[in-house]
């Protein structure tokens, strides 16, 4: 039993840690991945995973804004097999994708499958139990296991990044029709074998300006694209070779030791262990720092964790640094799949610390949010409310669970 005085002790020393409040919306396995708006514009932010929504602010009532049965691709057959299924909603995020002023549902489905909007009907829907938004494909097949949405280009819009057909690149939304087929700009060579190089489940995918020119480039596990000052249509992007590990979740480039220069962080291997940053050299090589280590023995007696398929960055405590958001995805291939399936789902938080004396000059310092949730392949990070405290949202095959930062 644990005395007063030990927890006395814990607490004092991690004082200065975020604290947050755990709600579970679901126990069902419904997604893989969640989004946040306020969909239904009451002046609540709302939750949504898979085919439904919480509204808030006390998400006690949930919607679903699609059938229980789609009409393409059989989707919708929650709740889905949490031990041996897969969701059909991979990855979700929220905009306003046809400019009406309501917030639509982007839903990556499973690798291999298309990309889809769902267009929020707006005040006609009333947001009743049971809805039916439209449902438009914008990319038949939208391949990789860390997609994503973000402005690539720079016009203050954002692109679907991930790969199809064998070549890294991302989806270009026409605006003046947005819910047509957007146009995929692939940024690498197709070339005899490359569809088995890079292949729908193909892991580690980022963006961010590496080189510091202003232009958004491309993250890979082999290496980062460099956007080229005026990009043809169909040119390759330069790769500049590095090693990132064996392919893991989103990737990121930011300074991370304040030298001026764009690190890169990710984990090392989706359904292993190991999560890093890599400091960038005045040479643009990079040097690699782990934040947890690449084995088990690494990782043991919960000093680390491995399934590490979701990244997040988000400056949790306000102190003007970003941190790392992350965790271990619940049974990526059931229960008997990869390393450890059955240990702790634990969701926490690495508190970046700059320190002249620690390798590369930072450090990342973990703090476990919750030992009972973890993450899936993609969640969500922000404020629920006005009270400009980073929450935290996810879905996956454990449930869906709102942290909401105290």
């Amino acid at each position: 039993m644990i005395s007063l005085a030990l927890l006395v002790l814990a607490s004092l020393a991690d004082a200065d840690a975020a604290r947050f409040e755990k709600r579970t919306l679901t126990k069902d396995f419904v997604s893989e991945g969640c989004t946040v708006a306020d969909f239904n514009r009451d002046g609540a932010r709302d939750v949504c995973a898979g085919r439904f929504i919480w509204l808030g602010p006390d998400f006690a009532t949930r919607v679903a804004y699609t059938p229980e049965r789609d009409n393409k691709e059989g989707m919708n057959r929650t709740p889905y097999r949490a031990d041996t299924g897969y969701s059909d909603y991979f990855e979700q995020f929220a905009h306003d994708f046809n400019g009406d002023g309501w917030p639509d549902v982007l839903v990556y489905g499973l690798p291999g499958t298309p990309a889809s909007i769902f267009v929020n009907p707006g005040a006609a829907a009333q947001f009743a139990a049971e809805m039916s938004w439209a449902r438009h494909d914008i990319l038949a097949v939208a391949n990789g296991e860390s997609p994503d949405l973000a402005d690539v280009t720079g016009d203050g819009r954002p692109e679907l990044l991930c790969h199809t057909g064998g070549q890294f690149g991302f989806a270009e939304i026409d605006w003046a029709n947005p819910l047509a087929p957007a146009r995929f700009r692939a940024i690498t060579a197709k070339t005899a074998g490359s569809e088995q190089a890079i292949h729908r489940y193909t892991h580690g995918y980022g963006a961010g300006d590496v080189n510091g020119d202003g232009r958004i480039d491309i993250l890979t596990s082999i290496g980062w694209y460099e956007q080229p000052a005026a990009p043809a249509d169909h040119d390759p992007w330069p790769l500049h070779a590095a090693n990132f590990g064996e392919g893991g979740a989103q990737m990121y480039a930011f300074d991370v030791n304040g030298d001026g220069r764009a690190d890169v962080v990710t984990s090392i291997k989706a359904h292993s262990y190991g999560l890093a940053w890599f400091e960038q050299n005045a040479d643009r090589t990079f040097t690699e720092h782990a934040i947890l280590g690449r084995a088990a023995t690494d990782n043991a007696h919960g000093a680390g964790f491995s399934q590490i398929h979701a990244i997040r960055i988000e400056d949790i405590d306000a102190d003007g640094l970003p941190d790392i958001v992350t965790g271990k995805r619940r049974w990526a291939h059931g229960p008997m799949g990869d390393d450890e399936p059955m240990a702790p789902p634990v969701l926490c938080w690495f508190r970046l610390e700059r320190d002249a004396s620690a390798p590369g000059g930072a450090r990342f310092v973990k703090h476990e949010v919750d030992a009972d949730s973890g993450v899936g392949t993609q969640f969500w990070t922000g404020q629920l409310s006005s009270d400009l405290k980073p929450d935290i949202v996810v879905g996956n095959k454990h449930g869906v669970f709102v942290f909401t930062q105290k």
